[in-house]
């Protein structure tokens, strides 16, 4: 009889799901369609927020189920709210030195966090069980609503400074995903307010925006050339 590793069951549905849309976002981005990465991402973090309810709407999950979770939520996290939205702001301009810095910088506390995360919530599961009620400074999910609001404001600025909130977003998200600072979990309530914020945003990013990605082979950072720009140009008469 052939066996396999791990669990498959119900519980575990929307994080792969998450998981393979992620993925599909990643190869459309690489291929210049900016607008379905964005769904995909939107759509990643909507499994996010309901795949710890529907997991534990199984009441006789065993120790070994629970932990699978645990790290199976992470592990995916790690692609869609770590590797994923890193690339999008990549291949949107955040490059050169200075954007590299801050794609590592991002990828790099994505990952602190969550590995923190799966240290405290290994052992809060033994202790207390349920659901966390307060998080621990900002959830790598959130970059699935602060990226779309960030492409919405681009219908109200110019490119390059897009470019610039894009930065700072890469910067401030990895920041605040690292502090530790109290943060309350929303309620369902909450949740699905910030769900159809998210789906009118990605709505009006689909219709009407007309965004273009740079040449990949340019690897230059519009921010520092603007800055050299502005130094070095000789003033006109």
């Amino acid at each position: 009889m052939i066996k396999f590793i791990g669990f498959y069951d119900y519980t575990v549905i929307l994080t792969y799901l998450s998981l393979i849309s992620s993925v599909f976002g990643i190869t459309q981005a690489i291929h210049g369609d900016y607008k379905t990465a964005i769904f995909c991402l939107a759509f990643s973090g909507i499994c996010d927020a309901f795949d710890g309810r529907v997991a534990r709407t199984k009441k006789n999950r065993t120790e070994d189920e629970k932990n699978f979770g645990i790290q199976l939520d992470s592990l995916c996290d790690v692609i869609c709210f770590g590797v994923f939205p890193a690339l999008i702001c990549y291949l949107l301009g955040v490059r050169g030195s200075l954007g590299l810095i801050l794609v590592f910088f991002y990828c790099l506390c994505a990952v602190i966090r969550l590995a923190f995360f799966n240290v405290l919530e290994a052992k809060r599961q033994k202790e207390e069980g349920g659901s966390n009620k307060v998080y621990r400074g900002l959830p790598v999910t959130s970059i699935s609503i602060l990226l779309p609001l960030a492409f919405w404001l681009q219908f109200i600025m110019s490119d390059f400074t897009f470019i610039v909130l894009l930065h700072m977003l890469l910067f401030v998200a990895g920041f605040l995903f690292i502090l530790d600072f109290p943060l309350k979990k929303p309620d369902l309530k909450q949740l699905l307010i910030m769900i159809g914020l998210v789906a009118v945003t990605v709505g009006i990013i689909m219709a009407f925006t007309r965004f273009r990605i740079p040449d990949y082979r340019d690897r230059s950072n519009p921010i520092l050339e603007e800055i050299i720009e502005e130094i070095y140009e000789p003033e006109t008469p």
